[in-house]
Protein backbone atom coordinates (compact mmCIF):
# COMPACT_ATOMS: atom_id res chain seq x y z
CA UNK A 1 0.00 0.00 0.00
CA UNK A 2 1.29 3.22 -1.29
CA UNK A 3 0.06 6.51 0.83
CA UNK A 4 1.06 10.20 0.48
CA UNK A 5 0.55 12.70 2.99
CA UNK A 6 -1.39 15.44 2.09
CA UNK A 7 -1.81 19.07 3.95
CA UNK A 8 -4.96 18.92 6.35
CA UNK A 9 -8.31 20.16 4.79
CA UNK A 10 -8.93 23.80 5.63
CA UNK A 11 -12.12 25.53 6.30
CA UNK A 12 -13.67 23.51 8.93
CA UNK A 13 -14.03 24.87 12.13
CA UNK A 14 -12.97 21.98 14.98
CA UNK A 15 -15.39 22.33 18.11
CA UNK A 16 -15.38 21.00 21.18
CA UNK A 17 -17.86 17.91 19.72
CA UNK A 18 -15.32 17.40 17.26
CA UNK A 19 -11.60 15.97 16.06
CA UNK A 20 -9.62 15.86 12.84
CA UNK A 21 -8.13 13.10 11.77
CA UNK A 22 -6.29 11.64 8.60
CA UNK A 23 -7.98 8.84 6.57
CA UNK A 24 -6.88 6.79 3.76
CA UNK A 25 -8.48 7.76 0.55
CA UNK A 26 -8.18 5.88 -2.05
CA UNK A 27 -6.23 7.04 -5.66
CA UNK A 28 -7.96 6.45 -9.23
CA UNK A 29 -4.81 5.12 -10.98
CA UNK A 30 -6.74 3.59 -13.68
CA UNK A 31 -5.82 0.33 -12.90
CA UNK A 32 -8.07 -2.05 -10.84
CA UNK A 33 -6.88 -3.41 -7.88
CA UNK A 34 -6.38 -7.19 -7.31
CA UNK A 35 -5.85 -8.08 -3.60
CA UNK A 36 -5.00 -11.86 -2.49
CA UNK A 37 -6.89 -12.81 0.14
CA UNK A 38 -5.55 -16.42 2.28
CA UNK A 39 -3.68 -17.23 -0.89
CA UNK A 40 -0.19 -16.57 -0.23
CA UNK A 41 1.36 -17.96 -3.34
CA UNK A 42 -0.54 -15.65 -5.57
CA UNK A 43 0.62 -12.56 -4.04
CA UNK A 44 2.79 -11.62 -6.41
CA UNK A 45 0.01 -10.81 -8.89
CA UNK A 46 -1.42 -8.67 -6.66
CA UNK A 47 -2.21 -5.07 -8.12
CA UNK A 48 -1.96 -2.73 -4.59
CA UNK A 49 -4.52 0.01 -4.68
CA UNK A 50 -2.50 3.69 -3.65
CA UNK A 51 -3.88 6.02 -1.25
CA UNK A 52 -3.48 9.74 -0.07
CA UNK A 53 -4.09 10.91 3.55
CA UNK A 54 -6.72 13.59 3.89
CA UNK A 55 -7.11 15.29 7.29
CA UNK A 56 -11.12 15.68 8.02
CA UNK A 57 -13.37 16.53 10.70
CA UNK A 58 -15.37 14.00 12.65
CA UNK A 59 -18.31 14.90 14.37
CA UNK A 60 -18.63 12.89 18.15
CA UNK A 61 -22.01 11.26 17.24
CA UNK A 62 -23.04 10.51 20.93
CA UNK A 63 -24.67 13.63 21.35
CA UNK A 64 -26.68 12.89 18.21
CA UNK A 65 -27.60 9.53 18.40
CA UNK A 66 -31.56 9.97 18.57
CA UNK A 67 -31.48 11.30 15.31
CA UNK A 68 -29.96 8.61 12.96
CA UNK A 69 -32.03 6.83 10.76
CA UNK A 70 -30.22 3.77 8.75
CA UNK A 71 -31.88 4.54 5.19
CA UNK A 72 -31.16 8.37 5.49
CA UNK A 73 -27.93 8.46 7.10
CA UNK A 74 -26.85 4.54 6.80
CA UNK A 75 -26.29 3.93 9.76
CA UNK A 76 -27.86 3.95 13.40
CA UNK A 77 -25.71 4.22 16.85
CA UNK A 78 -27.52 2.21 19.43
CA UNK A 79 -27.27 0.31 23.18
CA UNK A 80 -27.26 -3.44 22.92
CA UNK A 81 -27.02 -5.88 25.74
CA UNK A 82 -25.87 -9.52 24.73
CA UNK A 83 -25.61 -12.57 26.37
CA UNK A 84 -22.28 -13.75 24.49
CA UNK A 85 -19.83 -14.56 27.38
CA UNK A 86 -16.61 -14.81 24.84
CA UNK A 87 -17.32 -13.42 21.16
CA UNK A 88 -14.16 -15.45 20.21
CA UNK A 89 -15.99 -19.00 20.32
CA UNK A 90 -17.54 -19.74 17.45
CA UNK A 91 -20.72 -21.75 18.97
CA UNK A 92 -21.48 -18.57 20.98
CA UNK A 93 -21.50 -16.70 18.22
CA UNK A 94 -24.05 -19.09 15.98
CA UNK A 95 -25.42 -19.91 19.10
CA UNK A 96 -26.37 -16.75 20.99
CA UNK A 97 -25.19 -13.99 18.92
CA UNK A 98 -26.96 -14.31 15.37
CA UNK A 99 -30.42 -14.63 17.21
CA UNK A 100 -29.55 -11.35 18.85
CA UNK A 101 -28.60 -9.43 15.51
CA UNK A 102 -31.34 -10.75 13.80
CA UNK A 103 -33.98 -9.51 16.50
CA UNK A 104 -31.52 -5.51 16.35
CA UNK A 105 -31.67 -5.38 12.60
CA UNK A 106 -35.50 -6.07 12.81
CA UNK A 107 -35.84 -3.78 15.23
CA UNK A 108 -34.34 -1.06 13.62
CA UNK A 109 -34.56 -1.47 9.76
CA UNK A 110 -38.57 -3.12 9.21
CA UNK A 111 -36.80 -5.89 7.85
CA UNK A 112 -38.53 -9.27 7.73
CA UNK A 113 -36.22 -11.72 7.66
CA UNK A 114 -32.57 -11.26 8.59
CA UNK A 115 -30.02 -14.06 7.47
CA UNK A 116 -26.43 -13.82 9.77
CA UNK A 117 -23.60 -15.14 7.46
CA UNK A 118 -20.31 -13.80 8.59
CA UNK A 119 -18.58 -12.86 11.83
CA UNK A 120 -14.85 -11.41 11.38
CA UNK A 121 -12.94 -10.92 14.01
CA UNK A 122 -10.48 -7.86 14.28
CA UNK A 123 -7.86 -6.70 16.44
CA UNK A 124 -5.41 -3.69 16.47
CA UNK A 125 -2.48 -6.22 18.40
CA UNK A 126 -0.73 -8.46 15.40
CA UNK A 127 0.28 -11.33 17.95
CA UNK A 128 -3.23 -11.46 19.18
CA UNK A 129 -4.47 -11.40 15.53
CA UNK A 130 -2.82 -14.99 15.55
CA UNK A 131 -4.13 -16.27 18.58
CA UNK A 132 -7.43 -15.13 18.11
CA UNK A 133 -7.94 -16.23 14.45
CA UNK A 134 -8.59 -12.45 13.74
CA UNK A 135 -7.60 -9.90 11.35
CA UNK A 136 -6.01 -6.51 11.36
CA UNK A 137 -8.17 -3.53 11.58
CA UNK A 138 -9.14 -1.82 8.22
CA UNK A 139 -7.52 2.12 7.64
CA UNK A 140 -9.19 2.66 4.34
CA UNK A 141 -12.21 4.67 3.31
CA UNK A 142 -14.23 1.53 1.92
CA UNK A 143 -17.73 0.33 1.55
CA UNK A 144 -18.06 -3.68 1.70
CA UNK A 145 -19.41 -4.11 -1.70
CA UNK A 146 -20.54 -3.46 -4.84
CA UNK A 147 -23.37 -3.28 -7.14
CA UNK A 148 -22.04 -6.58 -8.57
CA UNK A 149 -20.78 -8.17 -5.76
CA UNK A 150 -23.60 -8.11 -3.06
CA UNK A 151 -25.86 -9.71 -5.46
CA UNK A 152 -22.99 -12.41 -6.26
CA UNK A 153 -22.78 -13.19 -2.68
CA UNK A 154 -26.64 -13.57 -1.86
CA UNK A 155 -26.24 -16.48 -4.92
CA UNK A 156 -23.12 -18.01 -2.91
CA UNK A 157 -24.50 -18.28 0.55
CA UNK A 158 -28.75 -19.01 -0.33
CA UNK A 159 -28.38 -20.88 -3.54
CA UNK A 160 -29.41 -19.37 -7.38
CA UNK A 161 -32.90 -20.28 -6.58
CA UNK A 162 -33.50 -18.76 -2.88
CA UNK A 163 -31.46 -15.52 -4.64
CA UNK A 164 -34.06 -15.25 -7.33
CA UNK A 165 -36.80 -15.42 -5.20
CA UNK A 166 -35.25 -12.90 -3.17
CA UNK A 167 -34.45 -10.36 -5.86
CA UNK A 168 -38.18 -9.73 -6.76
CA UNK A 169 -38.37 -7.83 -3.48
CA UNK A 170 -36.13 -4.89 -1.87
CA UNK A 171 -33.13 -6.49 0.15
CA UNK A 172 -30.07 -5.12 1.88
CA UNK A 173 -26.67 -5.51 3.61
CA UNK A 174 -26.75 -5.14 7.11
CA UNK A 175 -23.75 -5.18 9.38
CA UNK A 176 -23.48 -4.96 12.90
CA UNK A 177 -20.27 -3.86 14.50
CA UNK A 178 -19.08 -3.75 18.80
CA UNK A 179 -15.79 -4.06 21.42
CA UNK A 180 -15.97 -7.55 22.30
CA UNK A 181 -13.92 -6.53 25.57
CA UNK A 182 -13.04 -3.29 26.82
CA UNK A 183 -13.61 0.24 25.83
CA UNK A 184 -12.25 1.84 22.28
CA UNK A 185 -9.24 3.66 22.79
CA UNK A 186 -7.35 2.77 19.42
CA UNK A 187 -8.38 2.60 15.84
CA UNK A 188 -12.48 3.49 15.94
CA UNK A 189 -14.65 3.48 13.64
CA UNK A 190 -15.26 6.17 11.37
CA UNK A 191 -18.50 6.37 9.73
CA UNK A 192 -19.60 8.69 7.14
CA UNK A 193 -23.06 9.88 6.00
CA UNK A 194 -24.65 7.95 3.56
CA UNK A 195 -26.20 11.17 1.65
CA UNK A 196 -22.55 13.12 1.99
CA UNK A 197 -21.02 10.61 -0.50
CA UNK A 198 -21.60 11.84 -4.19
CA UNK A 199 -22.52 9.28 -6.70
CA UNK A 200 -19.07 8.91 -7.61
CA UNK A 201 -15.16 8.05 -6.69
CA UNK A 202 -16.20 4.10 -5.94
CA UNK A 203 -13.14 2.49 -6.79
CA UNK A 204 -13.96 -1.44 -7.09
CA UNK A 205 -10.85 -3.77 -5.82
CA UNK A 206 -11.14 -6.94 -6.27
CA UNK A 207 -10.50 -9.69 -3.22
CA UNK A 208 -9.92 -12.74 -4.61
CA UNK A 209 -9.74 -15.76 -2.86
CA UNK A 210 -9.10 -19.76 -3.42
CA UNK A 211 -12.80 -20.15 -4.25
CA UNK A 212 -14.42 -17.27 -4.80
CA UNK A 213 -13.60 -13.41 -5.49
CA UNK A 214 -15.10 -10.73 -3.80
CA UNK A 215 -15.29 -6.90 -4.66
CA UNK A 216 -15.51 -4.06 -2.62
CA UNK A 217 -15.80 -0.27 -3.24
CA UNK A 218 -13.11 1.84 -1.88
CA UNK A 219 -13.96 5.95 -2.04
CA UNK A 220 -11.53 8.85 -3.00
CA UNK A 221 -11.73 11.91 -1.16
CA UNK A 222 -15.00 14.66 -1.50
CA UNK A 223 -14.87 17.42 0.73
CA UNK A 224 -18.23 16.91 0.76
CA UNK A 225 -17.83 13.67 3.60
CA UNK A 226 -19.17 14.43 7.20
CA UNK A 227 -17.84 11.88 8.84
CA UNK A 228 -18.96 10.79 12.32
CA UNK A 229 -17.55 8.69 15.48
CA UNK A 230 -18.57 7.34 18.86
CA UNK A 231 -15.76 7.77 21.03
CA UNK A 232 -15.20 5.23 23.83
CA UNK A 233 -17.32 2.71 22.77
CA UNK A 234 -18.17 0.11 25.15
CA UNK A 235 -19.14 -3.71 24.60
CA UNK A 236 -23.12 -2.96 25.31
CA UNK A 237 -23.28 -0.61 22.57
CA UNK A 238 -22.99 -1.31 18.62
CA UNK A 239 -23.28 0.68 15.15
CA UNK A 240 -25.73 -0.78 12.88
CA UNK A 241 -24.92 0.24 9.36
CA UNK A 242 -25.55 -0.40 5.48
CA UNK A 243 -23.34 -1.63 3.15
CA UNK A 244 -25.68 -2.18 0.19
CA UNK A 245 -29.45 -1.79 -0.80
CA UNK A 246 -31.28 -2.82 -3.60
CA UNK A 247 -33.77 -0.18 -3.43
CA UNK A 248 -31.96 3.17 -5.37
CA UNK A 249 -34.81 5.23 -3.95
CA UNK A 250 -33.22 5.46 -0.73
CA UNK A 251 -31.03 8.25 0.63
CA UNK A 252 -28.22 6.29 1.99
CA UNK A 253 -27.44 3.25 -0.51
CA UNK A 254 -23.78 2.61 1.13
CA UNK A 255 -21.88 3.43 3.90
CA UNK A 256 -18.13 4.55 3.88
CA UNK A 257 -16.36 3.71 6.98
CA UNK A 258 -12.80 3.39 8.05
CA UNK A 259 -10.39 2.81 11.60
CA UNK A 260 -9.06 5.60 11.78
CA UNK A 261 -5.88 6.88 14.48
CA UNK A 262 -7.82 9.04 16.69
CA UNK A 263 -5.46 11.90 17.82
CA UNK A 264 -6.87 11.52 21.74
CA UNK A 265 -5.86 7.76 22.32
CA UNK A 266 -3.55 7.65 24.95
CA UNK A 267 -0.26 6.32 24.05
CA UNK A 268 -0.74 2.99 26.62
CA UNK A 269 -4.18 2.60 25.02
CA UNK A 270 -5.29 -1.14 24.80
CA UNK A 271 -5.36 -2.80 21.17
CA UNK A 272 -9.04 -2.50 19.89
CA UNK A 273 -11.38 -5.69 19.61
CA UNK A 274 -13.83 -5.57 17.93
CA UNK A 275 -16.27 -8.19 16.06
CA UNK A 276 -18.73 -7.00 12.75
CA UNK A 277 -21.45 -8.88 11.82
CA UNK A 278 -22.61 -9.36 8.07
CA UNK A 279 -26.33 -10.10 7.19
CA UNK A 280 -29.00 -10.02 4.53
CA UNK A 281 -32.00 -7.99 5.47
CA UNK A 282 -35.18 -8.95 3.40
CA UNK A 283 -38.21 -6.40 3.04
CA UNK A 284 -41.79 -7.23 2.55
Amino acid sequence: MTIVAEKPVTGVASTAESIRAKFNYIVDTGVPPVRYIDWPEMAHKAIDPQYQQHEMSVRNGRPLRHTFDIDIHGFVFVDHQTQVRDFTGEAQRTGVYDAEVQALIKKHTGAADVVVFDHTLRVSDEQMQQSLNARPTVKGVHNDYTEASAPRRLREIVGDAEAERRFIKRWAIIQVWRPIRGTVMMDPLGICDGRSIPQKGFIRVQRRYKDRTGEVYHISHNPSHVWFHFPRMERHEALVFKVFDSDAGKPSRFTAHSAFDDPASPPEAPSRESIETRTFAFFD
